[in-house]
Order: C-alpha cells, then sequence, then structure tokens
C-alpha cells in the first residue's frame, strides 16, 4: 500500500522538487498540497505531474480534514511551521519537518505532543546528504579539538538566522562538547555582536547576501592549524529530493521525536 503524503509549500522552491519526487515514486502518492496563493487549483496542472488530480488547500486544517494522509511534510515558513506542525500531530498523522526557524524550545513542545499523540516527528535542517556528512564529521572533529565556531550563509532574501541546518548542527556539536574560548567575554573589545551569537554554548557567525543559498561551515583551530569542514548547496532544490523522500519512507518507523536524517538512516 501506497505511503499517502500531503506537503504544505507543495508550490515552493524545495517543496515543489519533492512533490515532483513524491509523485514519481512508486511507494508514495501525493494526495494533497498547501499554498495560500495556489489554493483551489490541482497541483497536477500546477506542476505538470502526470498524476491524478491532487487538490492544494489554503491551510494545513482544511487539507487534513478533507484527505486521508499518512505523511504530512512542512516545508513553509517560521511564522506557519509549528502551527502546521501541531495540526497534523493532533490529527494523528506522522511529521516531517524541513522547514528551519524552529526552536529548540518549540521542538520541545513538538516532542511532547508527539509522545502524547502516538506518531513520529523528524526534524531535519538540511535533506542534502553532504549536510548530513558535515554535521557527522564535525561532530567527529568536536571530540579531538575544543576550540570551533560555525559560519551560516544563506541568500540576501532568507528572512531566519541561523538556517534549520547550523540549527541543528549546533545543537550536535554542544553535545560532544562546550567549545573553548581563550578571552572571556568581559575582557573582549568592540562590539559584542561581532564575536557571533551563543547557541548551545557555540559561536555562530551568520551571512545573508546574494549568490548564496545554503552553506555551511564548521571551523576548528588548535595552534599552528585548522580544519575547515564545509557544505555548499547550489541553485536547484534537487539535492533534497533524495533525503525528503527518504524521510517520507522511514518516519513511521518510530514514535515520538528525532532529529536529523541521519537518525533514521541504516
Amino acid at each position: 500500500m501506497k505511503i499517502k503524503v500531503c506537503i504544505a509549500g507543495a508550490t515552493g522552491w524545495a517543496g515543489s522538487a519533492l512533490s515532483r519526487g513524491v509523485a514519481t515514486d512508486p511507494e508514495l502518492e501525493l494526495v494533497a498540497g498547501i499554498s495560500r496563493k495556489a489554493k483551489g487549483q490541482n497541483l497536477s496542472e500546477l506542476l505538470g505531474l502526470e498524476t491524478a488530480p491532487v487538490p492544494v488547500y489554503e491551510t494545513a486544517s482544511e487539507a487534513l480534514n478533507a484527505v486521508n494522509c499518512d505523511v504530512f511534510v512542512e516545508f513553509t515558513q517560521p511564522d506557519s511551521a509549528k502551527t502546521n506542525v501541531i495540526t497534523a500531530i493532533r490529527k494523528g498523522v506522522h511529521v516531517v519537518i524541513g522547514t528551519s526557524g524552529l526552536t529548540d524550545a518549540d521542538y520541545n513542545e513538538i516532542a511532547a505532543l508527539a509522545d502524547e499523540h502516538k506518531v513520529a516527528v523528524l526534524a531535519v535542517g538540511n535533506f542534502a546528504i553532504t549536510a548530513v556528512l558535515l554535521q557527522k564529521f564535525s561532530e567527529m572533529a568536536a571530540k579531538y579539538i575544543p576550540n570551533f565556531e560555525v559560519i551560516d550563509y544563506a541568500d540576501d532574501r532568507k528572512v531566519d538566522a541561523p538556517s534549520g541546518t547550523v540549527r541543528e548542527l549546533v545543537k550536535r556539536l554542544s553535545e560532544v562538547q562546550v567549545p573553548n574560548e581563550t578571552v572571556a567575554e568581559a575582557d573582549r573589545v568592540g562590539p559584542p555582536e561581532v564575536w557571533g551569537a551563543k547557541m548551545n554554548g557555540v559561536r555562530v557567525h551568520a551571512l545573508r547576501l546574494p549568490s548564496y543559498t545554503i552553506s555551511v561551515e564548521t571551523i576548528f583551530g588548535l595552534t599552528d592549524e585548522r580544519l575547515t569542514i564545509r557544505h555548499d548547496s547550489g541553485t536547484g532544490a534537487e539535492p533534497y529530493v533524495k533525503g525528503g523522500i527518504l524521510a517520507i519512507k522511514k518516519v513511521s518507523s518510530f514514535t515520538g521525536f528525532k532529529r536529523g536524517l541521519d537518525s533514521v538512516m541504516d
């Protein structure tokens, strides 16, 4: 039996690519999309899908009241993501989160609801395999190098900082160890913002400039040596499709909340 999928943000940059991927996968069935601008239209026609008509709804509540859905994929904006996820959980639907901007506090609330309703929620900061490897390699390096900071790059239209990729990364790094700081904050000279924001004890610097999509650098330093681990995304959304489909297929394999695509990879 095919997994029935509803995608919030189905006409967006990443959501449209994932919609096409779901529509062509023999194990999945795209049953609904959510888009405020395209509400009431046929997603199959909008995206040129060779499928039966796929209705587009304005809200998650409308979509989940109208169709039977096994997995809800959240790919909208930070201001609506949490509401959409909570709506799906309360409907008893498994959730894959691809939207960035949610905080640790948001995830703690979502995790508690997932446990309460006995559904699975998988939050993925970045579906690209190279981003997953960046996180894994950075965790390995953090075991041996106690001095590190993170740089977060994205285009100038991205409204949230840091990215979901970086939020997930710094949480993982802080669980390995909190980095050393040679100069105490009280002794630092200059505007404190220049030194970067502390997240989970890790210094993060965000750049928002044209020509970037999503890039992340973890920089490790020791006396007379330095290690840089970097992930770069191109301008297309295709790298996220394979990981997104994997997440959809794996999310029903557990109950509760998990963070990171690698948490469900073999």
